[in-house]
């Protein structure tokens, strides 16, 4: 039996609880064994300038997930052609890792712009997609492919830009991320 593999995809800049939080229910409560945070080295939509190193997201995503058994932090992307394109990293998942069944999961954010994603006919038809809710995006779940599926996860309003701004600030958001990750952040002066 396949290995259902969660590919949760993003810039991490920084990871934060609500991405952990979210990645959590969805291991716990949908059927997925495994939710692999695949730091993108330049999301195609983003300026590459805002991003810390690729090195550097990584780590954070390490440390953020390594006491969790069924998370895993993935550089996939880091060897795969740039900029990252979603329908590349699926193809190439499924090459090297035949044993699993890969699920692509967006916010719904992202839904609303998937016609702008390079390939996303050829996406929605040969993967799996879970939509995670966004606060102020509804999506009509009638309207949706067979398989694309709105989930019911917990809203945390949180954003990564958030954080950078608060930590630009001088502001205390230790609670907002993950212990380690505040610490190496603290540390090494990012943001």
């Amino acid at each position: 039996m396949a290995i259902t593999t969660g590919i949760f995809g993003g810039s991490f800049n920084p990871i934060h609880i609500g991405h952990l939080a979210l990645g959590n229910y969805i291991c716990e409560f949908e059927d997925v064994d495994e939710l692999w945070f695949m730091v993108s080295p330049q999301n195609p939509l983003k300026h590459k300038g805002d991003l810390l190193s690729e090195s550097a997201r990584l780590r954070l995503v390490q440390l953020a997930t390594e006491n969790y058994p069924r998370f895993q932090a993935s550089d996939f992307e880091f060897t795969l052609p740039k900029p990252s394109y979603t329908i590349h990293t699926l193809d190439f998942l499924k090459r090297e890792y035949p044993e699993r069944e890969f699920l692509l999961i967006i916010g719904a954010d992202n839904w609303l712009l998937f016609d702008k994603w390079f390939q996303s006919e050829r996406i929605i038809k040969e993967n799996k997609i879970l939509i995670y809710p966004r606060p102020g995006i509804l999506i009509d779940k009638d309207t949706l492919p067979a398989n694309v599926r709105l989930l019911n996860t917990p809203q945390i309003e949180i954003s990564s830009t958030f954080i950078r701004q608060a930590i630009k600030a001088g502001k205390d958001i230790r609670y907002f991320l993950h212990p380690a990750v505040y610490k190496e952040i603290i540390k090494e002066g990012y943001y």
